[in-house]
């Protein structure tokens, strides 16, 4: 297993390169100068270039890329250029907020997700699972925005259960925080937790049909054994593999709900920094997605040599 592991580490070094250079280059080559955000559009040319020449940005693209990589190494996420503030900084007071709202988000996902895909698959082809499978359509089909706006006006304005913008953090007590989460949280785990119950169903449904589960069965075992400790255990790799797909979606979407609930986290910190081509800041938070991205797959492999002992070297 330790063998295992440190390869998989190794073989996620190289994606990571890559995944640096393409944030790198995207970043660089998007319309657009930091210099002549600025500065208003009065000011000379001199001005202009005398500043592109004390940020760096006059030097060539593997200089500057270079020295990124190697302060990014180092912990060293560079200086917002309009708040002139580490970005290390600007990220701590908002990270709270976006973890918590992708925490929540995926326990919500899985709470609805999966025992709905279970009991559908349960009573497949009946009515329950048809009420079901009409409930994940709805998720998938209904858009998030829209649905945002919906939940503040039933669950905020008509009937005064949640606040409808703002974040409130842990340390003001657990309900505050938690009444501050529930609809951003249940707004982006709708999607996910649809995805999760068709899933769910259709690999319960077929390892349902295996000869392993009959037999099970012919030996006399509860149905409820059969179910969760024989079939649930074996239907797991797909909705595993699901998971890390599914926890990034989540990452991104606080993107949308930041926006929409105005809650001051690293989502909306990354769309001000593009508004502004603020590019430390820009760079920094979308190279740290991609290491959550590369490391939540290289967690869920691993879970795969767990759960099942064939996955090997």
């Amino acid at each position: 297993m330790q063998q295992y592991i440190a390869r998989r580490i190794l073989q996620s070094l190289p994606i990571i390169a890559v995944v640096a250079v393409i944030t790198f280059a995207l970043v660089h080559v998007a319309p657009g100068d930091a210099a002549y955000m600025l500065f208003s559009p009065n000011v000379s040319v001199e001005q202009i270039e005398e500043l592109r020449r004390s940020l760096g940005l006059d030097r060539p693209m593997v200089v500057q890329f270079v020295d990124w990589a190697v302060r990014f190494i180092r912990g060293d996420l560079g200086t917002g250029l309009l708040s002139k503030q580490p970005v290390l900084d600007l990220m701590k007071p908002r990270l709270e907020a976006t973890v918590s709202i992708t925490f929540w988000g995926m326990v919500f996902s899985i709470v609805m997700g999966i025992p709905l895909g279970m009991v559908a698959a349960w009573k497949a082809h009946g009515l329950i699972d048809r009420a079901v499978m009409l409930a994940a359509v709805f998720g998938l089909s209904v858009p998030s925005f829209w649905l945002a706006y919906i939940f503040v006006w039933a669950f905020a304005l008509q009937l005064p259960w949640f606040p409808a913008i703002g974040y409130t953090p842990i340390s003001d007590g657990l309900w505050p925080w938690f009444r501050s989460l529930a609809m951003p949280c249940f707004v982006i785990s709708l999607h996910t937790g649809a995805v999760y119950a068709r899933m769910t169903r259709s690999t319960m449904i077929e390892v349902l049909n295996e000869d392993y589960v009959r037999t099970a069965r012919a030996k006399g075992l509860a149905e409820f054994n059969v179910f969760v400790r024989h079939a649930f255990k074996n239907a797991s790799i797909p909705i595993i593999t699901l998971l890390g797909f599914l926890f990034i979606g989540l990452i991104t979407g606080t993107i949308f709900v930041e926006i929409v609930f105005a809650i001051p986290g690293l989502g909306r910190l990354l769309v001000d920094a593009v508004k502004a081509h603020d590019i430390p800041i820009v760079q920094a938070l979308l190279m740290l997605t991609a290491l959550v991205y590369v490391y939540v797959n290289l967690i869920v492999d691993i879970i795969y040599a767990y759960v099942d002992p064939r996955i090997r070297y």
